[in-house]
Formats: C-alpha cells, sequence, structure tokens
C-alpha cells in the first residue's frame, strides 16, 4: 500500500462542490442499500463496495469521483481499489456519513 495515498475532501468542501453546478462530479455511496436507504449524501449513486469490481467499466476516468460510506473506511478502499485501476481522480468523503451529518448537513435520500 505504500505509494498510494488517497486523496479526500471534507464535508464542507464537498458541500460547495455539490452546490456547484459547473462542478462535474459523480458520487459513488459504496455502502450496502439497507444502509444507503437511511439516508446519503447530495447527488449520491449506489454502488455497494463489494460489486465495484464488476461496475468499475461503468465509471469515467475522466470524472471526478467522490466515494462515500459511513466512516470513510470503505470508501477509502474503493479509492484505492479505483486508482489502482488507472483512475486519478478519485476522492474520500473523510469520516463519511458521520461526518457530513456532525457537520450539520442532513442526510438525503436516494434518487
Amino acid at each position: 500500500m505504500f505509494g498510494i495515498s488517497v486523496k479526500e475532501v471534507d464535508a464542507n468542501q464537498f458541500a460547495q462542490w455539490v452546490g456547484d453546478d459547473g462542478h462535474k462530479l459523480r458520487v459513488i455511496d459504496v455502502r450496502q442499500m439497507e444502509e444507503i436507504a437511511q439516508g446519503t449524501v447530495p447527488k449520491a449513486e449506489a454502488l455497494p463496495l463489494h460489486t465495484l469490481p464488476m461496475k468499475v467499466n461503468e465509471l469515467d476516468k475522466g470524472e471526478k469521483l467522490v466515494m462515500v460510506c459511513r466512516s470513510g473506511a470503505r470508501s477509502a478502499q474503493a479509492c484505492l481499489y479505483l486508482q489502482q485501476q488507472g483512475f486519478s481522480n478519485v476522492f474520500n468523503l473523510r469520516g463519511g456519513m458521520i461526518a457530513w451529518v456532525q457537520s450539520g448537513f442532513q442526510p438525503q435520500r436516494l434518487g
């Protein structure tokens, strides 16, 4: 794992990215569907971590990707995996949903 570091974005910066329509962004929630059903971040789409290897070809290496999970651990794994697949513009939401809520933002329903 040496030599690969995960780029992170904090909740406030992420909220600015989401609020900026000029900011091309794809948000991936890697939690299980029942977790995501409890609420997620704006613009998130569900892609549970275990399905990522099968779906990686549906992601665009040119897009800015933000990975989200409950605490930031699974999304960091997703970032590392994507970097190994040649993605460079991948960010982990630092602290995940826990940090999102602690920062005063509301979880949102998917779709």
